[in-house]
């Protein structure tokens, strides 16, 4: 029986490590430094838990030098430092960390250590990449590229009405850091939470889009003409943000209060921490929008990708945990079953132009409830 830990136990990777146990077919360690989030996992076949601070690299060394393959679902900031790790040691990664670094930095030593990481791997970055790549895969070309994407809480509580369904230091960043599109094909800066604009979700309601800097590897394995990825709230939310952005609130800069440092963006995550909580009998939601339009035969036509799901009754699982921990572990079991062992980083998109490799992620996300609706029409030009 082969072995593979999952760094970090939080709302996603206790997800995946209780996905991946569930097949039996191997032996599951869940790894976070969190004896409470470890807690929550005792008890469940085929899976062991170990206490372990994740910012210290020799720790996730130990870790990843005693199982076959390592799930990566670290915050953030750690994310691009565990990945390095874990190839330093020779093992294959499936991760899910939304960090700033250019993942494909990681490929000549994945290639020297001859193992495949898959990076990216959640739902935008990762199910967002997979549509886009599939479309270019099945176009001849490919000029416009949309993506929608945004996890909401299904009943709206002022003032933010917003939960965190992930870190609100990950939230943070998506609304500071400079947003890369893609206009007439050349990559442009926007900043986050601009470019608002009204969205109809069926079901849901009109959501506000507004940029963020989710096309991540996109930039360099997709060529169209215009791309961009916009995050979706409930209207009004962008405007709160973007008050709370400049006044300062967001700044790493320490201030003097009293006399005393204090870091603004700390202290306004603990607060947004405790704000944006999600109560656990409180539903939510997770919609994805992937509209690419090109040209195949001649034609001119449109090709959509998308997938509402909302919190599991059942489990209790969020959509956000489910449509972001079933692709990764997916990622994981393509790796422990020795279905994708070319060495080198490769983001979700890269995969998709294999029929089987697509039809997996596919199949998957079906058997766990995770519909999605992919439809293609021609375009009437002129």
């Amino acid at each position: 029986m082969k072995n593979v830990a999952v760094l970090g136990a939080g709302l996603v990777g206790s997800l995946v490590a209780r996905d991946l146990a569930a097949d039996g077919r191997w032996s599951v360690l869940s790894v976070d430094r969190s004896e409470h989030a470890l807690g929550r996992l005792a008890g469940i076949p085929n899976l062991a838990t170990e206490r372990a601070d994740l910012a210290s690299g020799a720790e996730v060394s130990r870790i990843a030098s005693k199982v076959d393959v390592v799930v990566g679902a670290v915050p953030g900031f750690l994310g691009t430092q565990t990945v390095r790790t874990v190839l330093e040691t020779g093992r294959p990664v499936a991760d899910i960390s939304f960090s700033p670094e250019d993942p494909f930095d990681l490929s000549p030593l994945a290639k020297s250590k001859g193992v495949p990481a898959i990076v990216d791997c959640g739902v935008s970055p990762g199910l967002s990449g997979l549509a886009v790549g599939r479309a270019a895969a099945r176009l001849d070309s490919l000029e416009d590229v949309r993506i929608f994407v945004g996890g909401l809480p299904a009943a709206r509580h002022w003032p933010f009405e917003y939960r965190s369904v992930f870190s609100p230091t990950d939230v943070i960043e998506e609304y500071t850091r400079p947003s890369r599109c893609v206009e007439g094909g050349e990559v442009v800066i926007r900043p986050a939470l601009s470019g608002v604009e009204p969205l109809d979700v069926p079901g849901v309601g009109t959501l506000e889009a507004f940029y963020t800097d989710g096309l991540r590897t996109l930039l360099s394995t997709v060529k169209a003409r215009n791309l961009y990825e916009k995050t979706l709230r409930y209207p009004g939310h962008a405007e709160r943000m973007r008050m709370l952005r400049e006044t300062g609130f967001f700044s790493g800069e320490p201030v003097a209060v009293d006399g005393v440092p204090v870091v603004p963006r700390r202290l306004t995550e603990s607060l947004l921490f405790h704000a944006w909580r999600r109560p656990e009998d409180e539903a939510e939601l997770t919609f994805l929008r992937v509209v690419c339009e090109g040209r195949h035969g001649g034609r001119r036509v449109r090709r959509t990708f998308e997938l509402l799901d909302r919190t599991d009754p059942r489990t209790g699982d969020t959509s956000m945990a489910r449509t972001t921990g079933f692709p990764c572990a997916t990622g994981a079991r393509l790796l422990l079953e020795g279905v994708f062992t070319t060495p080198g980083v490769f983001p979700p998109e890269l995969l998709a132009g294999d029929d089987a490799l697509y039809g997996r992620f596919l199949a998957e996300l079906a058997a766990r409830g995770v519909a999605v609706e992919e439809t293609e029409e021609e375009l009437v030009e002129g």
